[in-house]
């Protein structure tokens, strides 16, 4: 089975520090972050760049994980991007699955929005206040759902992030 974990949610919301904690628990599965690939290519997450060119390297991780995958030098790959938009999360799970992924788990990190922006405070790179405000208004307005061809949905709706509510969710961390 070729799986990917596919997370969901505001700037704030722990994403990346969920991604980072399944990284570190099992450091065999591949990581396609958005965030990441802005900075490798122009030098700085903050910059949100070109979409069509990011969207091209996302579709060639996604490629290159589940072929990994295929092959068993990978156990499982995470798509680490905000996927605060509906149709843009159809088309991330369409592009998955065509990239070879036959098992697609949702993670949606459902953090408070004055959490995350609190969070968004205590950082260096900040994401404008409103612009986290238009992205909770478009989640509210569409949440995540499975009929978007996720295999699974999670919601985790917490306070803070703990590595072991995945495991309470029965999220199989062992590949």
């Amino acid at each position: 089975m070729v799986r990917l974990f596919f997370l969901v949610g505001l700037p704030g919301s722990g994403k990346s520090t969920v991604a980072n904690a399944l990284l570190h628990e099992y450091p065999n599965r591949a990581l396609i972050s958005t965030d990441r690939i802005r900075l490798e290519l122009y030098g700085d997450e903050a910059i949100q760049g070109n979409w069509l060119q990011i969207w091209q390297e996302v579709e060639q991780r996604f490629r290159e994980a589940a072929s990994q995958i295929q092959r068993g030098e990978r156990s499982t790959a995470i798509y680490d991007a905000t996927n605060a938009v509906r149709q843009q999360r159809r088309e991330a799970i369409a592009l998955a699955r065509q990239s070879g992924f036959t098992q697609v788990t949702g993670i949606w990190l459902n953090t408070p929005l004055w959490l995350c922006l609190q969070r968004n405070q205590q950082r260096d790179r900040q994401v404008s206040p409103h612009v986290i405000q238009r992205m909770s208004r478009r989640l509210r307005g569409a949440p995540p759902s499975r009929l978007e061809g996720f295999d699974r949905l999670i919601r985790v709706r917490s306070q803070g992030w703990e590595l072991p509510v995945f495991v309470n969710l029965g999220l199989p961390l062992s590949d």
